[in-house]
């Protein structure tokens, strides 16, 4: 992805996904401001550019493990969009990224199925988790531990935006390589967990 891309991503969020008002966050934790990233990722510009973006720091990840992932996905709802986006970017690049989405509890009929799109991710494929804001890493460390169950081998984790509250340092520590493509400090000033 190139600088202007990148900028004209981040203008999309603030524009669209960004909002000054007091929020408690699914951690629980209050915030001055609120990041909806599927409101860019929903947009047609913006989906395209997320899969870019995504996909850049995927990239890197792969190259740092050694190793190209098969898939990509997270929580469902929020990396439900960035999955499919990421997934049809790294196609456009002439590879295949299968997405998948992880379900907050087993499907209640059926196959009783944890994670959709499993079917094209035989047992041991690489895959990287991506989380539209990390302030803790509760969705990403709850996606990993099902793609774990899975038998899936999670090389990583990418998060549209890191709200510098510790969550991405503390998924390091923890094991998992995780990187932001922005952070809370790129966002408009003033702004503060």
């Amino acid at each position: 992805m190139n600088v202007g891309d990148r900028s004209r991503l981040l203008t999309l969020l603030v524009e669209l996904s960004f909002e000054r008002r007091l929020v408690t966050l699914r951690s629980g934790a209050s915030s001055d401001f609120y990041l909806d990233c599927k409101q860019t990722a929903l947009h047609a510009e913006g989906a395209s550019l997320v899969g870019q973006a995504l996909l850049d720091a995927i990239e890197r990840l792969e190259a740092h493990a050694g190793t190209r992932a098969l898939g990509v996905g997270g929580m469902t709802l929020g990396a439900d969009p960035l999955a499919t986006s990421t997934s049809l970017a790294a196609f456009a690049r002439g590879r295949l990224l299968h997405a998948f989405i992880v379900r907050k509890e087993p499907k209640g009929h059926g196959t009783g199925a944890w994670i959709e799109g499993r079917r094209n991710l035989p047992d041991g494929s690489p895959i990287v988790l991506v989380e539209d804001v990390v302030t803790t890493g509760g969705a990403t460390r709850q996606a990993w531990a099902a793609a774990r169950a899975e038998q899936l081998n999670v090389i990583g984790a990418v998060t549209l935006v890191d709200r510098q509250a510790g969550g991405v340092e503390a998924l390091v520590a923890e094991g998992l390589p995780t990187v932001a493509v922005f952070t809370r400090a790129e966002f408009p000033a003033g702004a503060t967990v």
